[in-house]
């Protein structure tokens, strides 16, 4: 390391194609692409022990303190806050920090600065910035500390700071920050992934294979435009899957139906995808669609919004497919229309604005993880 040195990670943000709430079961299938908006991690070095974050929306730092591997804030009065605004940026810090340790290094001196452009004065769209965070602080601490990751590297150290914080995600936010373009992903499980680190080290749980996890790139849709919009309310995807993991729901026969449609969906969603079948795309992500509102109305767990389905329903109007990206509740809706009709585009731009619908200048980006 060299305390002079700064380097720059930067990761982009996502949006869930199809295979939601099915995907967190380990080795469940989705689609999920890579978005035009990202998030910056700078690393410089200190010349004092410990480790200073700061970031867009906490731009006076946070000083912090290692123990036994693990960061304290030095300011206990706001351990709580501190924690809370910057519980993937520590986590990642101290899964990366774990190599050197392992190898009998000392732990880092550091300064970590984050620059987001997956929200809008603290609101945030639903783009995954706790992924792409995570992955591009990997990435940055990593490269500081001399280490030379492959992507899957980077993609399971990350894996492993976010599962830190809550295992009940699937990840695949933390996939598409790390390979980017349309991907297929299937989780693993993330708290034995968890229980291999701790039992066994970081650098051995990078080794070993873990059951139920794929990830590859997938091609572009052809002459289908993405289109992203946002219903003004931000939603919580730890809440509503935690809150599906605390109904009886789970292992019932709806759960397992709803287990095998969706991943019939996402299976041949894959295959109109790898064909170039754009009529048999849209007709998938109709089809997911439809699975995620009976989870709805089986729940009650609130994936559909007023807005969100209103969302839905312009984009039917105007001939294209749609349904709510990731785990709804609010945030983004997509919908996928034909590329070369203006028009069409034109009117569901028009239908949104009158439901209350943000359209966002959002693009899919073929670039992962850079820096």
């Amino acid at each position: 390391m060299t305390r002079g040195r700064t380097v720059v990670s930067r990761a982009p943000g996502k949006l869930f194609v199809v295979g939601e709430y099915a995907v967190v079961e380990p080795g469940n299938p989705a689609i999920l692409v890579a978005v035009d908006r990202h998030v910056t991690v700078t690393v410089t070095g200190l010349e004092e022990a410990g480790v200073v974050i700061s970031s867009d929306l906490r731009p006076h730092g946070t000083r912090w303190r290692w123990q036994d591997g693990r960061l304290s804030p030095c300011d206990t009065s706001d351990e709580q806050g501190a924690r809370s605004g910057l519980a993937h940026v520590v986590s990642a810090i101290e899964t990366v920090s774990a190599l050197p340790a392992e190898r009998g290094s000392s732990a880092p001196a550091l300064s970590v600065s984050v620059d987001s452009g997956l929200h809008e004065g603290g609101t945030k769209y639903g783009l995954g910035s706790s992924g792409a965070v995570t992955v591009a602080t990997v990435a940055a601490v990593a490269a500081f500390c001399g280490l030379t990751p492959t992507d899957e590297e980077r993609f399971r150290l990350a894996l492993l700071a976010t599962a830190e914080i809550d295992p009940k995600g699937s990840g695949g936010d933390v996939a598409a920050s790390t390979w980017g373009g349309w991907i297929s992903y299937r989780a693993p499980d993330r708290a034995a992934a968890l229980e291999l680190a701790r039992s066994r080290g970081v650098e051995e749980a990078l080794r070993v294979p873990w059951p139920g996890f794929a990830a590859r790139r997938l091609p572009a849709p052809e002459g289908l435009a993405l289109e992203v919009g946002w219903t003004g309310s931000p939603a919580s995807t730890t809440s509503l899957v935690s809150d599906l993991h605390r109904r009886n729901w789970r292992g019932t026969a709806a759960h397992l139906r709803f287990i095998r449609a969706t991943t019939d969906c996402v299976c041949a969603a894959i295959g109109a995808l790898e064909a170039g079948e754009s009529r048999e795309l849209l007709e998938q992500v109709r089809r997911a669609g439809r699975e995620l509102a009976r989870l709805d109305d089986e729940v009650a767990l609130g994936v559909f919004t007023p807005r969100l389905r209103a969302l839905c329903e312009a984009a039917e109007a105007v001939g294209g497919a749609a349904k709510p990206s990731g785990a709804g509740g609010g945030d983004c809706g997509i919908a996928l229309l034909d590329a070369g009709a203006p028009r069409q585009l034109a009117r569901l731009r028009e239908r949104w604005a009158s439901a209350g619908v943000v359209p966002l200048p959002i693009r899919p980006t073929a670039e992962g993880n850079e820096g």
